[in-house]
């Protein structure tokens, strides 16, 4: 696989800023949630789609494996090489900015432009972006874009297929497919943006996008209410909609298991109310005009009615980054008080209450020690569940129970499919789902997935081993 004659040919398409080989491939080789490590022998970083263009041509007739490569914060594993076997192309050096339009409400970027620079840039013409992610400082747009990230704001403005105008993408032969236009309406036949999109790099490279530019809310209000279940916390949510308009852009449900680890690991946070409640809502409301008033009016009719049990709405900017601290730093919360096994769950909204007690209860019939830290996106119905050893007994346990994470992985997807929701809600499948997409996946589904995957990249050049 690794045919010297071709390494050197790749390695002088790139030029000498171009590949990288040994210690220096440390960083392509890791998965952020430390469940397996990849081997990156050789990392190629082309600085121009043309570039890239050479490189997926010389592997596509050598039948060497492309495993590409964004800002490396993957769930699901698709980003890394296991055996090293295939070459890992980085688009880290792609990252400018094309163009950005006001009047087009749009802004064109480079593959390995960040997310949080994609911010930067649409605030300053007075705009926004839609995707709003906690890795925003080391994430990259054709990262972002192949996993169809999701995020804190998809309730209001949607996954990133649905931020995308255009794109512009390498396939297999090195043909580049050019679609930049920052058009509305595009009716000429199969949509090949949206194919692409969500494909974890198996159909073919994003090497630059073209992105909605929405309108900058004027004014935005934090709150967080603490609620007695998360059907309280879905009707506080229709309340709101209903009762101030389509200007709820992030509304997280965050378990009392989640807030004392986050006080736990985190001890410059503080505990917002002065007593605990068994589950808490964060929410964000914008609007192009001011709302507190009527904030206000919502939340003090929800207390009367039982949907909250106390509330606080932030009062700077400040007091609303800490509170958004306790949510955001999840991740790491979860990670260091060793987490056994974390799920990516979205199931229709009507169903997230019976979701999250049946899956306590099935896991407390499973091993009734187990602690379960239930959070997450519970606008879109993205309910990501941690599970934990009770506490200081994580070791023994898993010495006693060697197979529990995928025992209790088990426990979830079951209780997932019987509620009509997806195993993958945001993370995508990676390496790491791919039985569990062939288990419970429709099969006819798979099965034309697999006819596309054959005409796109017939020699399987295209992130082998990922998604299917």
């Amino acid at each position: 696989m690794f045919d010297q004659h071709v390494i050197g040919k790749l390695k002088s398409l790139t030029g000498p800023k171009g590949w990288l080989e040994g210690a220096d491939t440390k960083r392509y080789t890791e998965d952020p949630r430390g469940r397996i490590a990849g081997v990156a022998r050789l990392v190629l970083r082309p600085a121009s789609v043309s570039e890239v263009s050479e490189v997926l041509r010389l592997c596509n007739g050598a039948g060497v494996g492309i495993i590409p490569f964004g800002g490396g914060t993957g769930g699901a594993n698709g980003h890394l090489d296991p055996c090293g076997q295939h070459v890992v192309l980085s688009l880290e050096r792609m990252n400018r900015i094309r163009s950005i339009s006001a009047q087009d409400a749009s802004i064109t970027v480079e593959a390995g432009v960040k997310l949080g620079d994609v911010h930067n840039a649409v605030d300053d013409i007075g705009g926004a972006f839609g995707l709003s992610l906690a890795s925003e400082g080391s994430c990259t747009i054709g990262g972002n874009l192949a996993s169809n990230a999701g995020g804190v704001q998809t309730l209001r403005y949607g996954n990133a297929r649905d931020l995308c105008l255009g794109l512009e993408a390498v396939m297999a032969d090195g043909s580049i497919l050019s679609g930049l236009e920052p058009l509305r309406k595009d009716n000429t036949g199969y949509d090949l943006r949206h194919l692409l999109i969500g494909s974890e790099g198996t159909l073919g490279v994003i090497t630059a996008a073209t992105l909605k530019v929405s309108p900058k809310p004027k004014t935005r209000e934090t709150v967080v209410c603490a609620v007695p279940s998360p059907a309280a916390a879905l009707d506080l949510l229709n309340a709101l909609r209903c009762q101030i308009g389509e200007v709820v852009s992030a509304f997280e449900l965050m378990s009392a298991l989640g807030m004392s680890l986050a006080l736990k690991h985190f001890p410059d946070l503080r505990h917002p109310f002065t007593q605990d409640y068994p589950w808490y809502v964060l929410a964000d409301v914008a609007a192009p005009e001011n709302i507190q008033d009527k904030l206000e009016a919502v939340l003090a009719n929800a207390l009367e009615k039982g949907l909250i049990e106390d509330a606080i709405v932030a009062t700077s900017g400040a007091q609303a980054a800490a509170l958004w601290a306790l949510r955001e730093n999840a991740f790491e919360y979860n990670r260091q008080e060793r987490v056994i096994y974390s799920s990516d769950t979205s199931v229709p909204l009507s169903n997230i209450s019976a979701f999250v007690s049946n899956v306590q209860e099935s896991l407390a019939d499973w091993e009734p020690s187990l602690r379960v830290n239930c959070y997450g996106h519970v606008g879109d119905g993205n309910i990501h569940v941690n599970v934990f050893a009770a506490t200081g007994a994580h070791d023994a346990f898993l010495e006693s129970q060697p197979n529990a994470a995928s025992e209790i992985a088990e426990i979830i997807e079951q209780t997932t499919v019987s509620l009509g929701g997806s195993i993958s809600a945001e993370h995508g499948i990676g390496r790491a789902k791919i039985d569990t997409l062939q288990k419970y996946g429709d099969p006819t589904k798979l099965a034309m997935m697999r006819r596309i995957k054959q005409a796109f990249d017939p020699k399987g050049i295209l992130n082998p081993g990922a998604l299917l």
